[in-house]
């Protein structure tokens, strides 16, 4: 089968990695997820004391980065490549609030997305992949044969993810989970580096009122029909 590069972007909660996980197991293609990335190297960061004021050193982290190593192992269970942060599985930890809070914040230092980006591209460049993240169409994979741009309401991206730290266990409230949503939406669009944006080329895709059932489907129609073309032109 022709292989394309596949590159989802969008806010935070709008379901990127759960429809990218979906696509990559339908098509036999490996799964990146870039966000889980950068929430890694927050969480290296934390365990490394560069928190400072609800905030990162980011003199401390920059310093420190040489000793980061990040690789997706698969997991035949759960049919996806999961993060570890130097040889440890950190899929669970990286999700938590405190994570939440400051990845955007991590994410904007150029020195942690030159870094990531480069793995990215490697990671990428046989083709047959999914990624998603903030800038894997603008950035990563310009030349991706299928960039899909995820977008929900604030209000009801909140709401995904109040019901998943629920239960997880955790204490959250809505109110809170909402101000994170849109602080990380205004921190991802405003940095300098990068900043999240729907590429020319991308399909804007709202799945307000959309289940996953049907995401999936659309988003894989979307993708059969590209790699459908490309054999065809052969």
């Amino acid at each position: 089968m022709e292989k394309i590069t596949i590159a989802i972007d969008g806010y935070s909660s709008t379901g990127k990695s759960t429809v990218a996980k979906q696509l990559a197991k339908a098509l036999g293609y490996l799964y990146v997820d870039s966000g889980a990335m950068y929430r890694a190297i927050t969480l290296f960061a934390l365990r490394n004391e560069c928190k400072e004021n609800n905030s990162i050193n980011k003199e401390k982290l920059i310093a420190l980065l040489q000793e980061v190593s990040l690789e997706f192992k698969y997991n035949e269970q759960k049919g996806y490549g999961e993060i570890y942060l130097n040889n440890e599985n950190v899929e669970g930890e990286i999700r938590n609030m405190e994570v939440s809070e400051l990845v955007s914040k991590v994410s904007a230092i150029p020195e942690v997305r030159e870094k990531l980006v480069a793995i990215q591209k490697d990671l990428g460049h046989s083709k047959g992949v999914v990624m998603d993240g903030r800038d894997i169409g603008t950035v990563v994979f310009p030349d991706a044969e299928l960039k899909v741009f995820m977008t929900a309401s604030p209000a009801t991206r909140a709401a995904r993810r109040y019901k998943e730290l629920l239960e997880k266990g955790e204490e959250v409230t809505y109110s809170e989970i909402l101000k994170n949503v849109e602080e990380r939406d205004y921190i991802d669009s405003h940095r300098e580096i990068s900043p999240l944006r729907r590429a020319e080329d991308a399909v804007p895709f709202d799945n307000s009122d959309m289940g996953l059932l049907e995401q999936f489907e659309r988003i894989h129609n979307f993708a059969t029909q590209i790699i459908d073309k490309k054999k065809n032109a052969q």
